[in-house]
């Protein structure tokens, strides 16, 4: 895969960690107490992975996707109930672009964005309850296409 679509892929990542930081600030703030620390746990991981993805994308002399001011869920988050579901739907998401990242990457970044595939997937087996045969592909093809946004829409 060339280094221009390399540095897309990694774009695109970049991205679905913009959109799950901002899902998880909306899940912390509806999630019942005794998920909290969870929720909070998956919100420094993304940040953690979005700002390392920041400087890989520097590395590959590309200018980072800045975040959106704001984001369109993809539903309606009343209650902990939604904000679990919010939770996995993120995981899900973050999990089929970074599945797209393992192919377009070798070597070292091709490990990294594995590593990052099954953290992901890990958390959406824990938030959902059950688990998938294979993570970030069944749902991203049921789910979005193959040009979809991340889990939450920029709003304009």
């Amino acid at each position: 895969m060339s280094e221009k679509q390399e540095l897309a892929a990694f774009q695109k990542v970049l991205a679905a960690e913009h959109a799950a930081v901002y899902g998880y600030g909306v899940v912390g703030g509806r999630i019942r107490e005794g998920r909290r620390a969870e929720a909070k746990a998956a919100y420094d991981a993304h940040r953690a992975r979005r700002d390392a993805l920041v400087r890989e994308v520097r590395d590959l002399e590309g200018t980072p996707v800045a975040a959106s001011a704001a984001y369109a869920l993809p539903f309606p988050v009343p209650d902990s109930a939604a904000a679990v579901r919010l939770a996995a739907e993120l995981e899900d998401r973050v999990a089929g672009v970074y599945s797209d990242l393992v192919r377009a990457t070798g070597g070292g970044r091709r490990g990294t964005a594995a590593e990052a595939l099954r953290e992901a997937a890990v958390r959406a087996v824990r938030w959902r309850g059950e688990s998938v045969a294979f993570p970030g592909l069944a749902e991203r093809a049921a789910t979005t296409s193959p040009t979809a946004s991340p889990a939450v829409s920029p709003t304009t």
